[in-house]
């Protein structure tokens, strides 16, 4: 289940630029969301990870679940569709899935999760306090009712998908991925023109 941006962040992005902006298909956000700061667990490894791990290479920042039943996986397959569009330039892009469902997403379970998606898939894990911290920085909602009724365990987070420039500055909103009628052409230009520019 998904939910909207915090108004804040519709506010700030989203109303003050229109898609496309700059010959952009996503949402030019530049400037008016945070550089890439994050301070989570690698799945795959259990190695700490920030920022500075992924400098040099084009970003994505995605916040989701692995027992999602539509948003994420349809979400995280058309960027996997788009990457695959872009050739050899798709070497110089990661995709960040945070899980906000560390509780139950195991380290594993979030590890084998990203790896269906393709090799530029990063899976992250964190603390409660990590993961809020992170968050709040980009003003993403998300909540977890935990159940031992699998049926009624509860979990919502919003879509958005941030992209930063080799250098960590946030670029663009896309939002057409989680939607019947994905822009994969643009997306994958999106991504192809940022992985041109020179950090």
């Amino acid at each position: 289940m998904r939910i909207p941006l915090f108004p804040l962040l519709a506010a700030s992005a989203l109303m003050s630029c229109s898609p496309g902006g700059g010959n952009w298909h996503g949402t030019d956000i530049d400037g008016q969301v945070p550089a890439l700061s994050l301070h989570m667990t690698q799945a795959a490894t259990g190695k700490p990870v920030d920022a500075d791990n992924f400098r040099g290479k084009v970003t994505l920042l995605y916040f989701g679940y692995t027992f999602c039943p539509d948003i994420c996986p349809m979400t995280l397959s058309n960027l996997g569709r788009a990457l695959h569009q872009m050739g050899d330039a798709a070497n110089d892009v990661r995709v960040l899935f945070v899980t906000v469902d560390p509780r139950r997403d195991t380290a594993k379970q979030v590890a084998d999760y990203v790896k269906a998606f393709g090799p530029q898939f990063v899976g992250l894990r964190g603390s409660e306090d990590q993961l809020a911290r992170i968050a709040k920085r980009y003003r993403v909602a998300y909540s977890v009712k935990p159940a031992a009724d699998p049926a009624k365990y509860e979990v919502t987070h919003s879509s958005a998908l941030f992209v930063f420039d080799r250098d960590g500055e946030a670029r663009l909103l896309e939002n057409s991925l989680s939607t019947d009628k994905p822009d994969i052409d643009g997306v994958a230009a999106d991504l192809k023109r940022l992985t041109a520019e020179k950090p």
